[in-house]
C-alpha cells in the first residue's frame, strides 16, 4: 500500500452503504452523468446492474468500455479489462463492486487490487463498496446477520480513500424498495425481506457504517501522534462539525450528525454560512426553523458571514480541533464543483487530519 502515497497516483472516491439496494450504484453512475455533462472524460469499466431500472437508465449515456473475456474451465467468463482502461486513460473510470474476487487466471486475485494498479497510472476510480465486506467486520457481520459474507476485502482501501461518500435510506425504506421489486426479482422478495433484511439487521449494519466511517479519523490521529509525537495534540477525542446550507436538507444533515455524535460520544457543532448580511424571508424563516431544531438537540447553531464559504468552516474546524466535517452534496453540479477547486477539496487541502464526510441525499 506504500506505493499510493504517490503524488502522482489517481484519485480514489468510494461510496459505502450499509446493505445491498440502498442506491450505491444509482448515486455513483448519476454523479458520472453529470460530470459528463461538464465535459469531464468518465467512463465505466465495469458495472452490475442486476436488472434494477433506475440503474440502467444511469448507463444509457456514458461510454463503456468492453470486458475481457477470459476462458477458465472451458467457460468464458468477463472481467475488468485493466490494460484497456490503462491504455484509454480516461480521467475518471468506474470500478463496481469493490470486493469482488476475479476468475483465479486473472493477473490480480481481487478487483480492488485492479483498482490499485489503475490509481497507479494515474487514472482517478470511482467504486462502490457495502460495509459488511471490510475484512476486519466478517465475524461481526456473520454474527449480528446470521449470514456469511464471502467476498471481502482489506480495510486498508478504505485508509486510501480520498473521498468517502455514505449512500443512506432508513430500514423501512429499503424494505419498501425491495417489496416494490426494485431490488430483487420476484422469486427473491420473501426470503431477502425474512432473512438478511430483517428490520434489525439494516439498522445494525446502517449504524455500523456510520461508526466505522467516523472512527477512520481517530485512527489516523492515533497514529499520527505515535510517529510524530506532536506537541498539543490531545488525544484522538472526535469532534464532528456539520455545514448546512438554508436548504431542503439541512434537517437531515443535523439529526445525521447528533446521531453520529451521540453514538462516539463526541462534540457536536453546527456552522452555516452565508454570502450575504441580509436573508430574504424564506431564507430567514428557514434559519428560525433550524435554530429551534438545534436547541432541541442542545447544540448551538452557529451563523457566519463570508464571500468563500470555505474560509470559515476551516477555521472554525482549525480552532476547535474538528476531526470530522459532515456536508451535503452541492446544489449544483457537486462533481463539477468539486474538480473545479469545490469547498471539500479547499478543506481537504487546507486542513490536516480532519476528514471530509459528503452526505448523499436519501434515496427516494
Amino acid at each position: 500500500m506504500e506505493a499510493y502515497e504517490k503524488e502522482s497516483r489517481g484519485k480514489l472516491k468510494i461510496y459505502i452503504g450499509g446493505a445491498p439496494g440502498v442506491g450505491k450504484s444509482y448515486q455513483m453512475l448519476h454523479d458520472a452523468n453529470d460530470m459528463k455533462k461538464s465535459n469531464i472524460d468518465i467512463i465505466i469499466g465495469i458495472i452490475e446492474t442486476y436488472g434494477r431500472v433506475g440503474t440502467e437508465e444511469q448507463i444509457k449515456h456514458l461510454e463503456i468500455l468492453p470486458l475481457k473475456e477470459i476462458k477458465y474451465k472451458g467457460i468464458n467468463l468477463k472481467e475488468l479489462d485493466i490494460d484497456g482502461v490503462i491504455a484509454r486513460k480516461p480521467e475518471f473510470v468506474i470500478i463496481d463492486e469493490l470486493a469482488h474476487t476475479n476468475v483465479p487466471t486473472s493477473r490480480n486475485k481481487k478487483r480492488f487490487e485492479d483498482v490499485l494498479e489503475i490509481l497507479d497510472n494515474g487514472i482517478n476510480v470511482m467504486t462502490a463498496v457495502n460495509i459488511q465486506h471490510l475484512e476486519s467486520l466478517n465475524n461481526h457481520v456473520s454474527r449480528m446477520t446470521g449470514v456469511k459474507v464471502k467476498e471481502t476485502l482489506p480495510d486498508k482501501i478504505i485508509d486510501i480513500a480520498d473521498e468517502i461518500e455514505v449512500v443512506d435510506v432508513s430500514p423501512d425504506a429499503l424494505r419498501g424498495r425491495i417489496q416494490d421489486g426494485k431490488v430483487y426479482s420476484e422469486d427473491k422478495i420473501e426470503a431477502a425481506l425474512h432473512n438478511f433484511f430483517r428490520i434489525g439487521n439494516l439498522t445494525a449494519l446502517r449504524e455500523l457504517t456510520l461508526r466505522e466511517v467516523a472512527n477512520e479519523v481517530d485512527e489516523k490521529l492515533v497514529i499520527y501522534k505515535n510517529k510524530k509525537k506532536v506537541a498539543g495534540l490531545i488525544g484522538a477525542q472526535e469532534k464532528i462539525l456539520v455545514c448546512v446550507n438554508l436548504n431542503f436538507n439541512a434537517e437531515y444533515l443535523i439529526r445525521r450528525g447528533y446521531r453520529m455524535a451521540k453514538m462516539l460520544k463526541a462534540e457536536f457543532y453546527v456552522l452555516t454560512v452565508s454570502k450575504h448580511y441580509n436573508y430574504g424571508i424564506e431564507e430567514s424563516k428557514k434559519l428560525e426553523e433550524l435554530k429551534k431544531l438545534c436547541e432541541k438537540l442542545d447544540v448551538e447553531l452557529k451563523v457566519e458571514r463570508s464571500k468563500h464559504r470555505e474560509r470559515p468552516i476551516i477555521e472554525f474546524a482549525t480552532n476547535n480541533n474538528i476531526t470530522q466535517i459532515i456536508i451535503g452534496p452541492s446544489a449544483r453540479t457537486r462533481f463539477h464543483e468539486i474538480l473545479r477547486g469545490s469547498i471539500v477539496r479547499t478543506i481537504m487541502r487546507d486542513t490536516k487530519y480532519i476528514d471530509v464526510l459528503v452526505v448523499a441525499d436519501p434515496v427516494h
